[in-house]
């Protein structure tokens, strides 16, 4: 089970400080760099000291305003800089998908641990390399999949294997963004690639790895498809940063990838799922939502409510039956001790996420023991794993939609 928080040690397991930085000083960037801010004071105090050491981005502006506002003692206008500095132990990628490959190599053959943001790489070669390299290595690596953290997904996940909910029949999943609905948005890496790069790679990333995470591993997908609803789009005048709006030119560069997605799944276990994604669902600024159902009820959450989720239980008279409204609190996973507020009804998102991910990353770093830490972030070979999903819906949808096997 995804536990809330276990007790810790009581004690310090290492009197050696951590030196932190952040490659990439762009929207996700951002998140990473004040989650590391934030981790120490979560929970027990059970980390050694945490250095915020540098901030690096090739964009010098954007780099040196991350490091001020986050209290990073430097900022570093290359990735380089953060390989070879003595003074850096921990370090988060957070770069464009398709630069993951050569820094984290880069960064792992240095001895940093690191913590890759999703997807594991922009191809399926490059990810198993990057496995290869991590399980080489004497240092930590692990894949940022942050809204495994969501106490509400977390809580669905404990009422699945505990047997509450029973044997799931299938599960829903829709993650709607608007970041691109706009065909003024500049042009930037993430229109670019083959088809299942767009959409799918960047919010269906997380949303495969988190039906896996409900539903257990998936033996098949089909009815692959894709749609690029926006062909062209207007080239920048300057630098992009995260999903921003910058200013553009009025030369057009073509849109490559998906705007939208969707595929059904077969999961191992016999359930089924659907799950449907798109960059250009407008009103939708961060719509991720699930929905599981099963032989005892249903529950639902959704990241425009996160701090609540929806259960139906089969119990008591039919005619008093229904959804009823469950406010996540310290009885649900990470929020005890959490938060300097952690009760019901206060209010978390997918800030709070990054700094549970931050945490566990540090802990599993300081050396402390599993059993005694927050749950780990996902391995190298789960983001290999998630990658395999994705290229399977890109399978099937050159395909026609037809049902292609995932070997488990």
């Amino acid at each position: 089970m995804e536990a809330g928080r276990v007790s810790s040690t009581g004690g310090m397991l290492s009197s050696t400080d951590i030196g932190v930085a952040v490659i990439g000083a762009g929207m996700a960037g951002k998140a990473h760099a004040a989650a590391y801010r934030t981790a120490s004071t979560l929970y027990d105090s059970i980390l050694p000291p945490i250095r915020l050491v540098s901030i690096a981005d090739v964009y010098e502006p954007l780099a040196e305003a991350g490091a001020k506002r986050f209290g990073y003692e430097r900022h570093d206008t290359s990735w380089q800089a953060i390989v070879d500095a003595p003074d850096i132990d921990v370090v988060s990628v957070v770069v464009a998908n398709h630069l993951h490959r050569e820094i984290v190599e880069a960064l792992l053959a240095a001895g940093k641990h690191v913590l890759c943001e999703k997807p594991l790489s922009d191809s399926l070669e490059s990810a198993y390399a990057m496995a290869d390299a991590a399980r080489n290595a004497s240092t930590v690596a692990r894949v940022g999949f942050t809204y495994r953290r969501a106490p509400g997904i977390a809580a669905i996940r404990d009422l699945i294997q505990s047997g509450t909910l029973g044997r799931v029949y299938h599960i829903t999943g829709r993650y709607f963004a608007d970041y691109a609905a706009d065909p003024n948005v500049a042009i930037s890496w993430r229109f670019k690639g083959e088809p299942g790069t767009g959409a799918l790679a960047d919010v269906g990333s997380h949303l495969a790895y988190l039906t896996e995470f409900l539903g257990g591993p998936i033996s098949s997908v089909n009815g692959g498809r894709f749609r690029t609803v926006i062909p062209e789009r207007p080239k920048p005048v300057g630098v992009v940063s995260g999903h921003g709006h910058s200013q553009v030119s009025d030369e057009y560069d073509t849109v490559e990838n998906d705007d939208y997605a969707t595929f059904s799944i077969e999961f191992a276990g016999g359930a089924a799922g659907a799950v449907e994604v798109s960059r250009v669902a407008a009103g939708h600024p961060n719509g991720l939502s699930l929905e599981v159902y099963a032989e005892n009820g249903a529950a639902t959450w959704s990241q425009e409510r996160p701090s609540e989720m929806q259960l139906f239980l089969n119990e008591g008279p039919a005619g008093q039956r229904g959804y009823r409204q469950v406010l996540l609190g310290p009885a649900h996973p990470y929020v005890a001790g959490g938060a300097p507020i952690d009760v019901s009804g206060v209010g978390f998102g997918q800030n709070e996420g990054f700094a549970v991910q931050a945490r566990a990353f540090l802990e599993e770093v300081a050396g402390i023991p599993e059993a005694d830490s927050l749950p780990r972030n996902a391995s190298f070979d789960e983001g290999v794993r998630n990658m395999v999903l994705l290229e399977a819906v890109a399978e099937s949808a050159r395909r026609g939609g037809a049902s292609v096997d995932i070997d488990n």
